[in-house]
């Protein structure tokens, strides 16, 4: 999502965001160029893991206590796990609608992305040692 705040009252709409993008890019004599010096990052789609009715909150709480990830810049604990990296970051929380714990990763390059998510795993198997995941079905 979106969120923009100015020039009317807080919302997030496509359409919107879209028109924003083009007024962006129309102040520029060369788009393209606007378009081709964002950065580039390389992400994982949402996994989920499914666990058993309630275990989301109680594995969350584990990793809060137990785990430690060298190199990590910041872990912000604000609704489950996450965990900047200057390279990127790593997201383990607790869905709020389904039994699932849900993962996202990203780095600025796919080497990065390899070592967050290793990294990731590898706190979430020592307190979930039967976690397996897939994409999310949407």
């Amino acid at each position: 999502h979106i969120f923009f705040g100015e020039r009317w009252y807080g919302f997030d709409d496509a359409t919107y965001t879209a028109a924003r993008l083009l007024e962006i890019l129309s102040r520029s004599k060369n788009p393209s160029a606007v378009l081709d010096a964002l950065p580039t990052n390389f992400n994982t789609p949402e996994l989920n893991v499914p666990c058993a009715e309630g275990e989301p909150r109680r594995v969350v709480q584990r990793l809060q206590e137990t785990a430690e990830f060298p190199g990590a810049r910041e872990v912000v604990t604000i609704d489950g796990v996450r965990v900047e990296y200057d390279d990127g970051f790593g997201l383990i929380r607790g869905s709020n609608t389904t039994p699932v714990l849900v993962l996202r990763f990203e780095g600025h390059t796919p080497e990065a992305l390899h070592r967050i998510e290793a990294a990731m795993m590898a706190a979430l198997r020592a307190v979930k040692p039967d976690a397996t995941f897939a994409a999310a079905a949407h």
